[in-house]
């Protein structure tokens, strides 16, 4: 879209924008950062967690409740946080 609108292609910004809009319109709200925090936290008592040999155990738990609200590298680098 910033492309098109530098070029000055208007139609296809216009076009670019409406796009989006229907996309973010069906997409699930991110998380927020404390959000987040809450569902890595509530995992890792769940599931024992203590220390980074658990990392993989906590990611399988967290990334399903998490799916399509994050990233997943963003997930790993709060888990591996909490872990070390």
């Amino acid at each position: 879209m910033e492309a098109f609108d530098a070029a000055g292609r208007e139609e296809q910004a216009d076009r670019e924008e409406y796009e989006l809009d229907v996309i973010e319109e069906f997409m699930p709200d991110p998380l927020s950062e404390e959000e987040l925090e809450e569902i890595v936290d509530n995992v890792i008592a769940e599931v024992g967690a203590t220390s980074l040999r658990d990392l993989g155990r906590v990611m399988a738990d967290v990334m399903p409740q998490v799916s399509g609200r994050t990233d997943g590298s963003t997930v790993s680098q709060l888990v591996r946080e909490k872990l070390a």
